[in-house]
């Protein structure tokens, strides 16, 4: 698919035609097996911790959207896979240099063609968002909707960091709890569900 089909494609909802740029479900849930992940989200108290070289040491660091990385010490330096429900800049794709991009949002209205056609690339069934937000009862987050993805591969182990549920806001913008769509609450309990359930599931 050229550039011109992609924006065709994107305007026309034709989700068939996105879906070929992508990567397959089973091979993204292959990459995960036997991995040890490092999930780091963007909770503002992250940046006051000293969990950077446990994230450093996973198989594999997923961030999510913008990630913004305060300090190596408390958020490790390693992407290898991004999350994102936003458009990225430039500045932000070079710094974090991610070797594979997963597009989560519904919105396919924002996603880019560079972000597209970038190696790896995966879009998020939106049957799965749709699953996933009826048992949530609301809008899942970026990171909801990866944490669920994972727990579904045969990973070794996934490993929460930067999770609080907006408790300490968003080191990645400025809105409260009440301006963004999300169930935090719900997100937080459904969370601690599933680590008691799936004992390869931690939050720090």
């Amino acid at each position: 698919m050229n550039r011109l089909g992609f924006l065709i494609a994107r305007t026309l909802r034709d989700e068939g035609a996105l879906q070929r740029l992508s990567a397959p479900q089973s091979a993204v849930l292959g990459d995960l097996a036997g991995k040890r992940i490092a999930l780091v989200g963007n909770a503002r108290a992250l940046a006051d911790t000293r969990h950077g070289a446990q994230i450093d040491a996973a198989d594999l660091v997923i961030r999510i959207n913008r990630a913004p990385i305060p300090s190596a010490e408390s958020h490790g330096s390693r992407t290898d896979w991004l999350a994102l429900a936003v458009r990225l800049s430039e500045a932000d794709r070079t710094r974090l240099a991610p070797t594979r991009v997963l597009w989560m949002s519904p919105k396919r209205k924002r996603l880019d063609w560079r972000t597209a056609t970038s190696p790896g690339f995966y879009l998020h069934p939106l049957a799965d968002y749709q699953a996933l937000k009826a048992r949530l009862g609301a809008p899942p987050t970026t990171g909801a909707m990866m944490i669920d993805l994972i727990a579904r591969s045969d990973m070794a182990r996934l490993e929460l960091y930067g999770f609080d549920f907006f408790a300490s806001l968003s080191l990645s913008g400025r809105r409260t709890a009440d301006q963004v769509p999300h169930d935090f609450k719900g997100e937080s309990e459904w969370v601690h569900k599933l680590m008691l359930a799936d004992r390869r599931i931690a939050r720090h």
